[in-house]
């Protein structure tokens, strides 16, 4: 029986074909024995440092093949591994290391101090800097060091991966070793993946859909591409690059894949070796989906549904039929050991075609919110339907329907929670921020779904607040991707009948003004 996630490589590539070429990372050419032992090296000296038996380890380097390896190093060591974005605001990433607390920063050398500077919480002596590392030779201490993971069960966490929290501080999701086995474990058994497979990594490493690639890589021999982070703004170049390197894998947010088909750079740049497109984290248009599947004919589409904190995804469709354009696409059907069950508002289940809160239950949930009982408890709950034994579901908070033939679809959502280029954002987090402005009396956040854009409604207080004020406040907070689009000063915010703010009277005044 497996319990780490660290046995996909010591019984998968590591095993089976350790001088094949892991990651390709520009000029750079790691082998599976070379990833082994660059991570070996860096755990034992991560043990030297701190003990870090299930305690988390955070990771602020750019997207490159040094992430790898000290996420495998961190498991090696037994530790919770942790990716940041190196380009978030000072005071984001001081919001994470606080609240969550890391034992150990590994940096390089020309970063110590962004992460000092962040935060007084991190010592100099928790900075673990990948550059020294690499110039020493630790020896017989890696050997010792890789036998920390054996101490770890299942549901012990494997990461945590942060996203918006509508407080201002990030929640710090607890990802364990069970879920990411399960989930990969059906990956496995519904599609092919091999040495021959070759993923175009195109998501951050601190996005969960980097846990699939890498799992791909360790367990399967599939040979990791990372796809420079400057490619994604110029769309025919990334075309070009993944035409060269002979890409056959991807998962994508289909944000930059409906960029691609606009431009009709599909026709003119052929894909031959992509045999596998999975895309998830917003809605995909069904006709920019459409112009896909033409040009790649060959290739098999699948769309996946799920927040993180199910582990990656809990339902897929695969697309066989063709599907009109103006049709949605569904989400599909539960991945394999996971249930789906579609609530109303008195927590019965719906029946067909109605519309309920979609919640998951099943070995896919997370451990929870790191340091964060009371938000944890919110959301994953006693079942509902089962009053014999404790039991939790997590409530999603989207709106699903299922309809006749079993295939769900989704509907909306519960709360003020988005997906927007494939991240999850909770649009009161913004609005706590810009509250926080000076001159700011009011603020709405809604999100303008046609257009895809956060919409920022204000109300000042006095003189006027103009938006590259606000804006500039909110960017020494936020990435970019959190920015509000668009920005409309108003001298008096709607109200509706019990006094709040009229969310609704805004969205219906965006689409009155299209």
């Amino acid at each position: 029986m497996q319990t780490n996630v660290l046995e996909f490589f010591l019984a998968g590539a590591l095993k089976k074909c350790p001088n094949k070429t892991a990651i390709i990372d520009g000029d750079v050419r790691i082998s599976f024995a070379e990833l082994d032992r660059r991570s070996r090296t860096l755990a034992a000296a991560i043990v030297a440092r701190a003990g870090v038996l299930n305690e988390p380890v955070a990771v602020y380097l750019p997207k490159s093949a040094d992430v790898v390896i000290a996420n495998v190093a961190i498991m090696y060591a037994g530790g919770i591994y942790m990716n940041l974005d190196v380009k978030i605001p000072p005071l984001r990433l001081k919001n994470i290391l606080d609240h969550v607390g890391p034992k150990l920063v590994i940096t390089s050398r020309d970063r110590v101090a962004e992460v000092q500077g962040a935060t007084a919480g991190i010592t100099h002596s928790q900075i673990v800097c990948v550059d020294d590392i690499a110039a020493q030779d630790i020896g017989q201490e890696a050997d010792a060091a890789p036998l920390r993971f054996r101490k770890l069960i299942d549901t012990d966490p494997a990461c945590i991966i942060n996203t918006s929290g509508s407080t201002g501080t990030p929640k710090g999701v607890v990802l364990n070793h069970r879920g990411v086995i399960d989930f990969m474990d059906w990956v496995f058994e519904e599609f092919r993946f091999d040495e021959s497979t070759k993923i175009g990594s195109l998501s951050p490493f601190y996005f969960d859909i980097y846990i699939l690639e890498l799992i791909a890589c360790l367990a399967k021999g599939a040979t990791l591409v990372i796809i420079p982070d400057k490619l994604p703004i110029f769309p025919a170049k990334l075309m070009e690059f993944i035409a060269e390197q002979a890409v056959d894998f991807l998962f994508w947010v289909p944000s930059i894949m409906v960029n691609i088909a606009n431009l009709g750079l599909l026709e003119k740049v052929p894909l031959p070796a992509l045999r596998t497109v999975f895309f998830a984290g917003e809605v995909f248009p069904t006709r920019h989906l459409n112009m896909w599947r033409r040009a790649l004919k060959d290739a098999v589409f699948v769309n996946l549904y799920g927040p993180i904190e199910i582990h990656v995804d809990c339902t897929f469709y695969i697309v066989k039929d063709d599907i009109p354009d103006d049709q949605a696409l569904p989400i599909g059907s539960p991945c394999r050991n996971t249930d789906i069950l579609i609530l109303n508002e008195a927590d019965q289940l719906c029946a067909t075609d109605e519309q309920g809160e979609l919640c998951v239950r099943g070995s896919s949930l997370c451990g929870g919110y790191w340091n964060d009982l009371e938000k944890t408890t919110r959301v994953f709950v006693q079942n509902p339907l089962n009053t014999r034994y404790p039991e939790l579901i997590y409530r999603t908070g989207d709106l699903a329907v299922r309809r006749a033939d079993g295939l769900i679809y989704l509907a909306g959502r519960k709360d003020y929670q988005i997906k927007h280029m494939g991240y999850r954002i909770e649009l009161p987090e913004i609005e706590h921020q810009v509250l926080g402005v000076p001159g700011i009396a009011n603020a709405c956040v809604v999100y303008d779904s046609p257009k895809k854009a956060i919409t920022l409604f204000y109300q000042p207080s006095g003189a006027h607040v103009s938006a590259a004020t606000i804006r500039q406040a909110l960017s020494e907070v936020f990435p970019k991707y959190m920015l509000p689009t668009t920005y409309h000063a108003m001298a008096q915010l709607p109200m509706n009948a019990n006094g709040k703010i009229d969310r609704n009277g805004l969205l219906l005044s965006l689409a009155d003004s299209d």
